[in-house]
C-alpha cells in the first residue's frame, strides 16, 4: 500500500482504528535508524497478528524550540534539507520494492509553530497526512483564532491536529493547568480541527516519577468531544495506563523520548563491554587509568574494524528501538 496522504484516506484510517479499538501510534524520528526501526517493528507485529496493513504514523517537528527534528536529521542543520530527507526515506521504505510496502503509513508534521514555521505553513502539504498546528503558547482566544484561520485555509486538504493547551517540557519550571472538558469542547467547535491535543498531566521528556496521566479527565473530555484526543508525552505514561487509552477517548499517541532515552544505555553498555575492540587496547587502558572505565572493563585485545563502524553503533540502537516499539504495539494492536 502506498503512503496514506490524502485527507479522506487518513480520516478513514482513523475510523478503522476506532472500529477496531486501536490507538494509532505516532513515532517521531530524526534519523533513518529510528524510522526503519519503527517500520520493522510494525511489519513484524502485523505478521504476528495476521494484519499486513497495520497503521502507523512517522513524524518530525520542524522549528519547535524544544526539539527541531528536521534540523537534527542532517548535519547541514537546514530544516528544508532535513525534511526532504525524511520524506525521501519514507518514499523509499514504503515503496514497491520495500518489505514495508503493505503497511498503512502516514506522515505527520508535529508541533508546527504558528510563528516560527511560517514558511512551512505556506506549503500545500501534499506530501504529508496530517499536521499539528501549534498555537498553544498564545492566550486561549488567540490560539483559537489562529487555529481557526489555519483550518479555514488548509483544512480541506490535510488533517489538522490542534493544541488546546500547551504540554510543558519536564525540564522547564512552568506548568500549565490541565485541560477541562468545557475548554476542550469549545476549542474543537470553534476551531474545526479534526483531533486535539489535551493537557492530561503528561509532559515532554518526563520520567514516570514526574507525572500522573489523568485518565478520568480524559474520559470527561471524551464525553464532550468523542474519541478525538491526542496524547503527547506518552513516553512517560506507565504501561498499565497506556493499554487503556482508547477507552479514555485517545485516538492517537505521540512517542519519541522513550526511543532515544532507552536506546542510549544499550549502546553505552556494549561499547564499554567491548572497550578494546572499540578503541584499541592503548586507548581503553588510558580511559581506565583516567577513571572513566571501571576495573572490570576489558582493555586487552586488538581493535576490531567491525566495532569502529557507524553500522555497529546503529545496529544496537536500531535493535533496542525496535523492541521498544514492539512493546507499545503489543498494548494497542491485538
Amino acid at each position: 500500500m502506498p503512503l496514506i496522504l490524502k485527507r479522506p484516506d487518513v480520516l478513514d484510517l482513523y475510523q478503522r482504528g476506532r472500529d477496531r479499538g486501536w490507538v494509532i501510534p505516532c513515532f517521531c524520528t530524526e534519523n533513518l535508524t529510528t524510522t526503519e526501526a519503527v517500520l520493522a517493528a510494525v511489519y513484524d507485529h502485523g505478521k504476528k497478528i495476521a494484519d499486513a496493513k497495520l497503521p502507523v504514523t512517522l513524524a518530525v517537528t520542524n522549528l519547535y524550540d524544544h526539539r527541531s527534528q528536521t534540523v537534527a536529521y542532517t548535519h547541514t542543520r537546514d530544516w528544508r534539507v532535513g525534511l526532504e530527507l525524511f520524506l525521501a526515506d519514507l518514499r523509499v521504505l514504503c515503496g514497491p520494492k520495500s518489505p514495508f510496502r503493505e503497511l498503512s503509513v502516514m506522515i505527520h508534521l508535529d508541533h508546527i509553530q504558528h510563528d516560527l514555521d511560517h514558511e512551512l505553513l505556506a506549503s500545500d502539504f501534499e506530501d504529508v497526512s496530517s499536521i499539528m498546528y501549534d498555537a498553544s503558547t498564545l492566550p486561549f482566544e488567540q490560539n483559537m483564532a489562529k487555529t481557526r484561520a489555519f483550518v479555514a485555509g488548509k483544512g480541506k486538504k490535510v488533517v489538522v491536529e490542534g493544541a488546546c493547551d500547551e504540554i510543558m517540557d519536564a525540564t522547564g519550571t512552568v506548568h500549565n493547568e490541565m485541560t477541562t472538558a468545557e475548554r476542550a469542547e469549545r476549542y474543537l467547535k470553534e476551531t474545526g480541527v479534526d483531533m486535539m491535543v489535551a493537557n492530561l498531566g503528561t509532559e515532554h521528556r518526563a520520567n514516570t516519577a514526574n507525572l500522573k496521566y489523568d485518565g478520568a479527565r480524559a474520559r470527561e473530555i471524551r464525553a464532550a468531544i468523542g474519541p478525538k484526543i491526542v496524547l503527547h508525552g506518552t513516553s512517560s505514561v506507565p504501561s498499565e495506563q497506556v493499554g487503556s487509552l482508547m477507552a479514555d477517548g485517545v485516538c492517537k499517541v505521540n512517542i519519541w523520548t522513550a526511543l532515544e532515552r532507552d536506546a542510549s544505555p544499550v549502546l553505552l553498555r556494549d561499547m564499554v563491554a567491548h572497550a578494546a575492540q572499540v578503541a584499541g587496547s592503548a586507548e581503553a587502558k588510558k580511559l581506565r587509568d583516567e577513571g572513566l572505565l571501571g576495573p572490570k572493563a576489558p582493555v586487552e585485545g586488538n581493535a576490531d574494524l567491525g566495532h569502529f563502524t557507524t553500522e555497529y553503533r546503529q545496529a544496537l540502537v536500531y535493535g533496542k528501538m525496535k523492541a521498544i516499539v514492539q512493546g507499545y504495539l503489543e498494548l494497542w494492536y491485538r
